[in-house]
């Protein structure tokens, strides 16, 4: 009997054709769209790709002390898919999964039982971040242990070794390593560097075997600032700074301290500050740099920058006798009276400064005129950022001449209609302090090559240097401003080892409607007077009425102090005794007596 099928037989034929056309669909698929999957699968297997995170760069005060730096700590990772495919694979028991893992939770303090349980519902996961910040020892602890999927990654973490002195200089970074404030986001992109990788051959274990030429480029590390702060100059006008604005009750105060000949910041400060190393503390408001960012009415210390030209352009002179007829005078540019808190039937253009004569001012601006009044400031720039290396400058308020009023020429030589920052006026009064150049101040001493070398490097913004008035103007004001401190409005600031020169400044804080009983009190000074080495501008805003509010007895004193602390701190020779005014001053000076002018210049009590 013939058993053969040719049903079964055909059946047979096509179930051995269908599987070698599916084999061969199989194999063509591996050799053509399949294959890259195959290739990078196997890639992912038994190679890993490591980001090496370059480190940011440092900055450095004008000495060579740290003020912002990086270390580098180590983050704790864990693949729990890899952890339970090796515990299994190695014949491990899950008990033992668990002794390893509440091990592991003592040494990066945590709870066993939530560290156990995190793993367990993240089984899948491939990465989980379990702690950072890790020292040395605990990193070697860890690896004793030997637990397959856990290791650890190299993280970068920025400290500021000072605290909180020059907080708003520096400023400070984001969570994800980031600049945020100051410095730190100005000079991101050199801080920052450019990360590298590494690309390594992985055993089983995902132990390291090798690393090809080709697939290890190294970081290119961040750049090191070298600022022209002196930390030792920063702590002197911090600490002056909040003294000041504790003893007066005030909310906030800035001060700044240049090098008048250079432009050089030695030190900036704002009150309060905050520590950039817990920057999540504070709050956008404290971070702002108001030396910079706020703009006032400066009141009385715009004088000097107002006489200074006139006495340039020929329009008067020191001994001139102005009539101010009091303490009350009526301008004919505008209805309300101008006054003075002291009365004087005379003043000269010298007393003017000394005494801060709104009057005497007034007198002046009606002589300029609105368009004399506005070329005498705008030659100090004011109304344009000074272009120092930090973010967010204001440029102030200084409107065209063709838009001003009457009433505006009155205002502005008392120091309102116009709005400046600390950082304008001390620029500008820097022009008094070197002879009559208009500086560019600079926060950026250069950056540390390889060899640890400060090398120059060319600001952002084209550096100014250029003279604006003749010496013999410049230092015709330089010389009155020294009799502020002993004989006029500034005599909190006097000094008994260097000639200060300054101007002091009350000026009342304008709001809704008109201006309040809320004053800026400031004092902007300089010295010593025969070869100015430093500028000092302080600016204290609301100080309690209660207790004082004019610039002469709020900021004056501790201006005062931090030019004799600096300048003690420099090393700069005492100043010898300043000769009176000439006798063609001294003669139309008010109540002026020789004798009696030794006598305050030495603070010795009249006989």
């Amino acid at each position: 009997m013939n058993s053969f099928s040719h049903i079964r037989a055909a059946f047979v034929f096509a179930c051995i054709s269908a599987g070698l056309l599916g084999l061969t669909g199989r194999v063509a698929w591996l050799q053509t769209m399949g294959r890259q999957k195959i290739i990078a699968r196997a890639e992912r297997q038994q190679h890993r790709t490591e980001i090496l995170t370059a480190r940011r760069g440092c900055i450095y005060d004008a000495n060579g002390y740290l003020m912002a730096g990086t270390v580098q700590t180590r983050a704790l990772f864990a693949d729990p898919k890899f952890m339970q495919d090796q515990y299994q694979l190695e014949g491990r028991s899950l008990l033992k999964l668990d002794e390893d893992v509440e091990k592991l939770a003592k040494l990066i303090d945590r709870d066993p039982f939530e560290l156990s349980q995190l793993l367990g519902e993240r089984y899948e996961s491939r990465f989980i971040r379990l702690a950072d910040n890790l020292d040395e020892s605990t990193v070697k602890a860890i690896n004793s242990l030997d637990i397959p999927g856990i290791g650890t990654n190299p993280v970068n973490q920025r400290f500021y070794p000072m605290g909180s002195i020059a907080s708003h200089i520096l400023g400070g970074m984001r969570k994800d390593g980031v600049g945020l404030e100051g410095l730190e986001v100005k000079f991101e992109d050199e801080l920052k560097g450019r990360d590298g990788y590494k690309r390594t051959l992985k055993d089983a274990r995902r132990r390291e075997i090798a690393v090809a030429a080709e697939d290890y480029l190294p970081p290119l590390h961040g750049e090191h600032l070298v600022l022209t702060i002196d930390a030792n100059i920063q702590l002197i006008a911090e600490q002056e700074l909040a003294a000041t604005c504790a003893q007066f009750r005030a909310p906030r105060g800035e001060v700044l301290v240049l090098d008048p000949q250079t432009g050089a910041i030695l030190a900036m400060a704002n009150w309060p500050s905050f520590n950039p190393q817990n920057i999540e503390d504070s709050t956008q408001d404290i971070r702002r740099n108001r030396v910079l960012v706020d703009p006032y009415e400066p009141g009385s210390t715009i004088k000097p920058f107002i006489v200074g030209p006139a006495l340039y352009w020929g329009l008067t002179r020191p001994a001139e006798v102005l009539h101010t007829g009091g303490s009350s005078y009526k301008s004919s540019l505008r209805a309300k009276r101008v006054t003075d808190v002291h009365g004087y039937d005379a003043l000269s253009v010298w007393d003017v400064l000394v005494k801060s004569s709104n009057i005497g001012m007034t007198i002046l601006g009606e002589r300029l005129g609105a368009v004399k009044v506005r070329s005498a400031l705008g030659l100090f720039n004011f109304g344009h950022p000074t272009g120092i290396e930090l973010p967010g400058e204001d440029p102030g308020l200084l409107r065209p001449a063709a838009r001003w009023s009457n009433s505006d020429v009155v205002s502005s030589v008392q120091g309102y209609s116009i709005m400046v920052t600390p950082m304008q006026l001390a620029r500008a009064f820097c022009v008094y302090a070197n002879g009559g150049r208009l500086v560019q101040p600079h926060l950026i001493k250069g950056i540390l090559d390889d060899g640890g070398n400060c090398i120059d490097r060319p600001l952002a913004a084209a550096r100014s240097d250029r003279p604006i008035l003749n010496p013999e103007a410049a230092m015709t004001v330089r010389r009155i401003l020294c009799d502020v401190p002993v004989r006029g409005t500034g005599t909190k600031a006097f000094s008994r080892t260097w000639n200060i020169f300054g101007k002091t400044g009350t000026a009342h804080i304008s709001q809704a409607g008109g201006y309040a009983e809320k004053y800026h009190s400031s004092f902007i000074c300089g010295a010593p007077f025969e070869n100015p080495r430093i500028v000092v501008a302080m600016v204290i805003h609301e100080p309690d009425r209660k207790l004082a509010h004019f610039g002469g007895t709020v900021s004056a004193p501790g201006g005062g102090r931090i030019v004799e602390r600096t300048l003690s701190y420099l090393q700069v020779p005492a100043s010898p005794e300043l000769p009176p005014p000439p006798p063609s001053i001294g003669t139309v000076l008010h109540n002026f007596n020789p004798d009696i002018y030794h006598q305050l210049r030495t603070r010795k009590s009249p006989s």
